[in-house]
């Protein structure tokens, strides 16, 4: 299923948690932390301008971000978590 966000909404899927730490460890589900990074699946289409025009975004489909821990909503469609966030949630993109 295809998800269109509206406006400046954008679709993000969280990259998969560690599951080692750096010395080899290996980490349960309960003690991993949700990454703050993700990609970036479809992008609404923009936000409205006083104008009546719309902004285009700084990030397009396929862009890997940084977001905050708390950016967005989580939402599950066909057993994958999802992130809708504003483009205001991301801190960065990766190059």
């Amino acid at each position: 299923m295809r998800i269109e966000p509206l406006g400046d909404k954008i679709v993000v899927k969280r990259m998969d948690a560690e599951e080692k730490t750096a010395g080899g460890i290996l980490l349960p589900e309960a003690a991993r932390e949700k990454p703050q990074e993700g990609k970036v699946l479809s992008v609404g289409n923009g936000r409205m301008l006083p104008d009546g025009t719309r902004a285009d975004f700084q990030v397009e489909e396929g862009d890997r971000v940084l977001f905050s821990n708390y950016a967005g909503t989580e939402i599950t469609i066909d057993d994958t978590q999802l992130l809708i966030m504003t483009e205001s949630d991301i801190l960065a993109v990766m190059g």
